[in-house]
């Protein structure tokens, strides 16, 4: 219960201060990436932590969320650890950062160490070549034991490099109810990605 209290708390602080807008239609990720919507999604800004990718979500961040990137260049990292989830005192984690010519196994442990960075356990499941944004890539997926409240999380992505730039999508929800609902839809936006330019 006490655990639960807690996760209700921050979502409260989070949504006091976040910024979500409906996308449905076109839409272009990061000036880079074409994708269409057709159920429409709620897209996620939390002020003072802007990251390198666009996350949306149907139900909430903390039950489902689909983050995309596009056009990570190498030496970029994934993402960037929000000031206020640090405690006082505390380094800053170290993130994940795309590097050229990764081999996909080193790109499929990279969003491997960026869910498992709070402390969550991460397990990749599969591992199976694919096409992303109409180019050859990966597509994996895997499961967390989230750490603030020991969740159990199912997760997919989808992940291609072209010119050295890194295009990816991960999709994550719980494993009992969310994910078996949503994944399908957060499957039928990526299939729809075009790498621009």
């Amino acid at each position: 219960m006490k655990k639960f209290l807690v996760v209700a708390a921050l979502a409260v602080v989070l949504s006091a201060c976040t910024t979500i807008t409906k996308v449905e239609g076109d839409q272009v990720v990061n000036g880079r990436m074409a994708i269409k919507v057709t159920e429409a999604w709620n897209k996620v800004s939390i002020p003072g932590a802007q990251q390198p990718y666009d996350m949306w979500t149907q139900e909430g961040i903390t039950l489902d969320h689909l983050r995309i990137w596009a056009g990570i260049k190498p030496g970029e990292a994934l993402m960037v650890v929000p000031p206020a989830q640090m405690q006082a005192g505390q380094k800053a984690p170290r993130v994940p950062t795309f590097v050229a010519n990764m081999a996909t196994e080193q790109i499929v442990t990279m969003f491997e160490t960026m869910y498992a960075v709070d402390g969550s356990i991460v397990k990749v499941s599969r591992v199976e070549p694919a096409v992303f944004a109409g180019e050859n890539g990966v597509h994996f997926e895997f499961t967390i034991a989230r750490k603030r409240d020991d969740l159990q999380l199912l997760g997919t992505g989808w992940a291609s490099v072209r010119k050295n730039e890194l295009f990816a999508a991960t999709f994550v929800a719980p494993k009992l109810t969310f994910y078996p609902r949503l994944a399908p839809k957060a499957e039928a936006i990526v299939k729809t990605a075009q790498i621009r330019g």
